[in-house]
């Protein structure tokens, strides 16, 4: 997993030098093209009856369509390279070269950049599948942390959360799923002067109780063959517990959704290297 962080670290800081460069000069293109377009408006109103040949161009060229589209191509490269940036710096973030060292970080830039990689997953900008996330942050201290890892379990309880919202919809006739909206609740608190609790509630299919009992254990899934490794919940149990001394605890009902809560301390005390 270090190796892995090394790469994308690298590849994404790799991306952001073209792409600042890209985005840095698409406000002079914008301003330039803007005093373009209204050149050639003031040309039209000075010289309104141009030689045939110019009137020819005009045809050729669609002026009229060109002078109404190149504003908005111009903004929607500004769109693309804007989504390009977010998802480098999420993937740096993500990554975090640091990975095996502890460092104090903002837990919910962490959360975020998340949310930014899985955001195919979720669906926006699709009203009828669409995931919708609810924010219910708390105002938090930077948190002593193994922040690569860490990110590792938010990537797997936001993935399973996606999962179950998915199962659920799946399982509902039609005119149920028109009243169904799946729905991810990100909430963060301090419990203590010592302690932070974050939660990530789902609305999906939920667990039975035998089945929450196993969701630790290596290699248990409930997903079909070849979907699944058994693997995502286990190693999250063991970054929390073991690398971060902390909790982590799942509450589920069948039809009513799952809740992940992981409990950690603002500051670990260091015993070793962490597990990975």
């Amino acid at each position: 997993m270090s190796s892995l962080g090394q790469l994308v670290g690298g590849i994404a800081h790799e991306i952001n030098n073209p792409v600042s460069f890209i985005y840095g000069n698409l406000d002079y293109a914008a301003e330039y093209s803007q005093g373009l377009i209204e050149l050639c408006q003031r040309y039209s109103q000075a010289y309104p009856n141009p030689p045939e040949y110019i009137c020819e161009y005009r045809k050729l060229i669609d002026l009229d369509f060109l002078l109404d589209d190149f504003p908005k191509i111009i903004t929607s490269m500004k769109y693309g390279a804007t989504r390009i940036r977010d998802i480098v710096k999420s993937l740096r973030t993500f990554s975090r070269l640091d990975e095996s060292s502890l460092k104090e970080v903002e837990l919910h830039e962490n959360l975020d950049s998340t949310l930014v990689l899985l955001r195919n997953r979720l669906h926006q900008g699709n009203p009828q599948q669409e995931i919708e996330v609810i924010k219910q942050y708390d105002t938090l201290p930077k948190v002593s942390c193994y922040s690569g890892l860490l990110n590792q379990v938010f990537m797997n309880l936001l993935m399973n959360a996606i999962d179950a919202i998915e199962v659920k919809r799946n399982q509902l006739d039609l005119s149920q799923l028109e009243q169904y909206k799946g729905q991810i609740t990100l909430a963060t608190c301090l419990t203590s002067s010592e302690t932070v609790m974050i939660t990530i509630h789902d609305n999906g299919c939920g667990m039975s109780a035998s089945t929450q009992d196993k969701i630790f254990n290596p290699f248990f899934t409930t997903k079909p063959v070849g979907t699944g490794t058994g693997m995502g919940l286990p190693t999250s149990y063991q970054i929390i517990t073991q690398s971060h001394q902390g909790k982590l605890k799942c509450e589920s009902t069948i039809g009513n959704g799952t809740k992940f809560i992981i409990e950690l301390p603002l500051n670990i005390q260091l015993k070793g290297h962490p597990q990975q």
